[in-house]
């Protein structure tokens, strides 16, 4: 048994799509199957770790999406074909996929932001992807949604029959996100960072509008004027569409000097980042799984987030809600979290009992099985 799993646009180490496939990759069991990875030659680095035992292929030398989504429709079967693949895998498939597979085809679905609200707030996908995206994703033989929330659109949006989709979350690793014990010290040392305690949190790429971040700076501003708490708002992710947008409107505030942006963060240094918070705010208009109040919650660190999209499905009853459009509801819900420490210690404990329900071994083995049958090996 061969197969292939496709590692484009995955950006191994630097995204939440990268978290899921090395996540899966470390824990894929030896066996007889042999597993191939094919995707851009500098991936073989950033997996190399995680995939010691599997062939890295390289494929796809011109760069850029526009080139590798044409290398999908158009050298992707013959590829496939002569690598002699019983099954593949595409980790991305809302944003990588071929049109056709000359093998069974397997393809895990995590947002559908492309086609989510207004044309200024949906997700670029380019001209190429967006024509062929929904009669690519009705050809796969199988899909894996992340949440209930994106099989729903799958079926609403792209007409695909929920037969044909199986819902398998994320997970979180608690030997790496687990509360670490609060101490006296004003800061917090995460080379090559220094973090002046008490801070709140929201780890997500820098993306307007889709991470509603400017709403948080107005929701801040407002909590920094009612409490007079001397609380920082600490942003960390990757610049994305629209972070200029972003920096402008923190340079901007009456409350800047308390906002820190920190950039690309080292995914290893994050669960000591979450832990030194005092509590996580989520304002996402959309999110195809909430992995950042997971992780949060596994570091015993209180939530607060959009009663929006799949925040609600994955956080349940151990987060805080607001409207994501209303930064006055938004700011009562910190002033709330800041100022009440019987709620505080309610979230830490229902938060810590929630992430137990989700784990990576368990979305790992249910993939497999999901890919091996589709093979027809099981």
């Amino acid at each position: 048994m061969k197969v292939g799993i496709d590692t484009f646009a995955c950006r191994p180490g630097t995204s939440g799509v990268g978290v899921y496939l090395i996540q899966l990759l470390k824990r894929i069991p030896a066996s007889g199957t042999q597993f191939e990875l094919f995707g851009w030659d500098y991936d073989r680095f950033s997996l190399s770790e995680v995939a010691k035992n599997m062939n890295f292929v390289p494929q796809g030398f011109i760069r850029g999406d526009t080139a590798n989504q044409l290398w999908h429709l158009l050298k992707y079967p013959r590829f496939a074909r002569e690598s002699k693949y019983d099954v593949c895998f595409f980790p991305v498939a809302h944003k990588r996929l071929s049109y056709g597979s000359p093998c069974p085809a397997v393809g895990t679905v995590h947002d559908m932001a492309a086609y989510w609200g207004t044309r200024k707030t949906r997700e670029h996908l380019g001209a190429i992807l967006r024509v062929i995206l929904p009669n690519a994703l009705r050809r796969l033989d199988r899909i894996i949604a992340v949440s209930g929330w994106i099989k729903q659109e799958l079926v609403n949006v792209i007409n695909i029959a929920p037969s044909a989709i199986e819902v398998v979350p994320n997970g979180v690793d608690l030997q790496d996100f687990y509360p670490r014990k609060k101490t006296d010290e004003s800061m917090v040392f995460i080379q090559p960072f220094s973090f002046k305690r008490p801070y709140i949190l929201y780890a997500a790429r820098l993306e307007h509008p889709v991470k509603n971040h400017l709403k948080l700076i107005k929701a801040f501003e407002i909590f920094k004027e009612r409490t007079k708490f001397p609380h920082r708002l600490v942003f960390t992710g990757s610049n994305s569409r629209g972070a200029d947008k972003i920096k402008e409107a923190v340079a901007t505030s009456a409350s800047r000097s308390d906002i820190f942006i920190t950039g690309t963060f080292p995914s290893k240094s994050l669960p000591e980042l979450y832990s030194g918070a005092d509590f996580v705010v989520i304002p996402s208009l959309y999110e195809g799984f909430g992995q950042s109040a997971i992780e949060a919650m596994a570091c015993g660190v209180p939530v607060a987030c959009a009663n929006a999209a799949s925040l609600p499905e994955t956080a349940e009853h151990a987060a805080l809600y607001f409207d994501p459009h209303d930064s006055e509801d938004m700011a009562d819900r910190m002033v709330s979290l800041a100022s009440d420490r019987s709620l505080n210690k309610e979230l830490r404990a229902a938060g810590l009992e929630r992430a137990k329900f989700f784990s990576w071994d368990t979305c790992m083995e249910r993939t497999l099985k999901i890919i091996m049958e589709t093979a027809g090996a099981a």
